[in-house]
C-alpha cells in the first residue's frame, strides 16, 4: 500500500542554531487531517577511519540529551550547501587529526525519519596519516583506536548505542571483508 500525506499548512515554531522546528498540518489518504512535528536538520557525515592494521578511530563524547558519554565514530553536521565528502574530511581531521588518502562512500541513513529531516552520509576512510586534532571549542572528546572487529562485536552485543556508529561499523566491516 502506497500512502502519501499532503501538506496543508506549516507553522514555524522554533528557529535554532542547528535545527528549526515546524508544526505541519497534513491530509492523509482517507481525508483525515493531522499534525506532524518536524525537526529540520541540515544533515551530517560520519566516518569509519580504518588503518592498515584494522584499527578504527572512535571518539568518546558526552551527550547531553542522554546524560552520558557515548562511543562514536567521528561525525559532524553539514554546513548549509556543503557537500558531504569535504565535510567528512573536515570532521575527521578536526576530531581525530587523521587525514585519509582514500575515501569511499557507504551510502546514507535517515537518523530519525518519524520526526527529523536529518540525512547522515557514511564514509570509509583508509590510507591514513596522523596529524593534529583541532576540535571545535565546544567539543570535548577522547580519541581511541580499537579493532574494527571489536567495534562490530560491540555493536552486535548492545554495547554501542549510537545508530550512526552501528551502521558505519557494520558497513565498513562488510566492505573491507570483500563481501
Amino acid at each position: 500500500m502506497r500512502s502519501e500525506e499532503r501538506p496543508i499548512r506549516r507553522i514555524s515554531t522554533y528557529q535554532g542554531v542547528v535545527v528549526d522546528l515546524t508544526e505541519d498540518m497534513v491530509e492523509l489518504d482517507n481525508g483525515v487531517r493531522t499534525i506532524r512535528e518536524v525537526v529540520h536538520h541540515p544533515g551530517g557525515v560520519c566516518v569509519a577511519a580504518v588503518d592498515s592494521g584494522g584499527q578504527v578511530a572512535v571518539v568518546r563524547q558526552y551527550r547531553y540529551p542522554f546524560s552520558r558519554t557515548l562511543l562514536e565514530l567521528p561525525a559532524g553536521k553539514l554546513e548549509k550547501g556543503e557537500d558531504p565528502l569535504p565535510a567528512a574530511m573536515r570532521e575527521l581531521s578536526e576530531e581525530t587529526g587523521l587525514e585519509a588518502a582514500a575515501w569511499r562512500e557507504m551510502g546514507y541513513i535517515y537518523v530519525s525519519p518519524g520526526i527529523s529531516t536529518e540525512k547522515l552520509y557514511l564514509f570509509l576512510a583508509t590510507d591514513l596519516r596522523q596529524g593534529q586534532a583541532h576540535p571545535d571549542p565546544n567539543e570535548f572528546l577522547d580519541v581511541e583506536k580499537i579493532p574494527l572487529s571489536q567495534l562490530v562485536e560491540m555493536a552486535e552485543n548492545d554495547q554501542v548505542h549510537d545508530a550512526k556508529t552501528v551502521v558505519g561499523a557494520l558497513r565498513a566491516a562488510k566492505i573491507l571483508s570483500g563481501n
